[in-house]
């Protein structure tokens, strides 16, 4: 089934609200084997939302527009696509009554405005909203084409998409005709991980392509098989296995795993603990890691030492490494490392020193350099690394091989 998104509001196109929507909508119909064609963005200009809504009618099947439901003046959609089909709108009676229960049951009156909120083009079937006030429509034209219109606020979109329009496109015709699988790797760069991974044209076959995605936090790479869901499953369990033999330890799971969600599970495996000291960091290791929902299993907290001074008092860092090195070399990250690891009374301690600019570069160490303690019982490592030329980049960048340097000094 191939398909087409159309995400509409002015805030979209000024970059006032990034537009999540059209990420999330795109992988999770692409994870149920629909095969997304276009995705376009428009205001919430009548002849703009009419023109893209027919050209993605007509070369696709299914058809996902989301925001513009709402029960303002710029919220056009509902009109547009009525009068698309020649559906006009009409009140439903139900709608309108869950309209009101809405504000009543929020102790709140009720817009003169939300009546809209119920009005539907005719032929098309409400999609309730568990967690607000405008619905969902679905339509199905008498040739198999669907439409499904959804709220452009992303926690009603997604609510009412997993309860209502997952279930009903995972029993469509055509729908799982295309399979994807991706595997999540870390401590590698695109190039190198290409390299390692070599000719894979033979195990790929003509049914099977393969995707790089470079991010901040490593490279995932996307298999995607065209065969019935059997076979497909079949084939991408052996490139799988082709591709964890070749990149080794460098696969850090599979799916939407993260790398500290796979930190997490490494620290588990060996019942450690962690603790971090960030300087260049700030905080954003901590954030990362209390980001995964039961980390306070081995998480037991951070040390923000930005200033010098906090890093003598606080990490017990020798001001003669500091002068003598710098506050971004080696001797401090380790000694950092060991710092917290022994005020917090875990495992493992971890941290960051460095230079995430856009200035205090120098050219022994310019932006973008970063120092990486670890140290647990065994002793202790700093590792340095070269990023770019920004700043938030950069802490993005020197949290993640923060991340990746524990979980591999856990797994040797």
């Amino acid at each position: 089934m191939k398909a087409q998104l159309l995400t509409i509001g002015d805030e979209l196109l000024i970059g006032q609200t990034p537009n999540t929507n059209a990420t999330w909508l795109g992988e999770q119909l692409s994870q149920l084997g629909v095969r997304m064609t276009r995705t376009v963005t428009v205001g919430d200009d009548r002849e703009d939302i009419f023109r893209e809504l027919d050209r993605a009618y007509e070369a696709a099947r299914l058809v996902v527009c989301t925001g513009g439901l709402g029960p303002t003046h710029d919220d056009r959609t509902r009109a547009v696509v009525g009068d698309y089909f020649g559906a006009p709108l009409q009140t439903d009676p139900d709608l309108l009554a869950r309209v009101r229960d809405y504000y009543d049951r929020r102790n709140r009156d009720v817009p003169s405005s939300a009546s809209s909120l119920a009005e539907r083009p005719e032929g098309f079937e409400a999609l309730a909203n568990p967690v607000g006030a405008a619905v969902g429509l679905w339509h199905e034209a008498p040739d198999g084409r669907l439409i499904v219109l959804l709220p452009g606020i992303p926690e009603e979109m997604t609510a009412i998409f997993e309860a209502s329009v997952q279930p009903r496109l995972e029993q469509e015709p055509g729908v799982g005709e295309v399979r994807h699988r991706t595997l999540v790797t870390a401590g590698i760069g695109e190039t190198a991980l290409q390299e390692n991974l070599g000719d894979l044209s033979g195990v790929l076959g003509d049914d099977v392509t393969l995707a790089y995605l470079p991010s901040t936090s490593g490279v995932r790479v996307r298999l995607s098989a065209s065969a019935e869901k059997a076979t497909a499953t079949s084939r991408l369990d052996e490139i799988e296995a082709t591709i964890r033999d070749r990149a080794g330890d460098c696969v850090i799971g599979t799916g939407d795993v993260t790398l500290e969600q796979a930190l997490g599970d490494t620290l588990r495996a060996h019942d450690a603990t962690i603790a971090s000291a960030e300087s260049a960091t700030g905080g954003l290791i901590g954030h990362r890691l209390t980001g995964v929902s039961g980390s306070s299993d081995y998480y037991l907290g951070s040390v923000v030492a930005y200033a010098n001074s906090v890093k003598q008092a606080t990490l017990d860092v020798e001001e003669a490494a500091i002068r003598e090195h710098g506050a971004v070399s080696e001797a401090v990250a380790l000694q950092m490392a060991e710092g917290v690891r022994e005020a917090l009374g875990t495992t493992v301690g971890i941290s960051t020193t460095g230079i995430a600019g856009p200035t205090g570069g120098t050219p022994d160490k310019p932006v973008g350099t970063v120092w990486i303690g670890h140290a647990d019982a065994s002793g202790r490592q700093a590792r340095r690394h070269q990023f770019v030329e920004d700043r938030t980049l950069n802490k993005e960048l020197f949290a993640s091989a923060a991340l990746e340097q524990a979980r591999r000094e856990l797994s040797a």
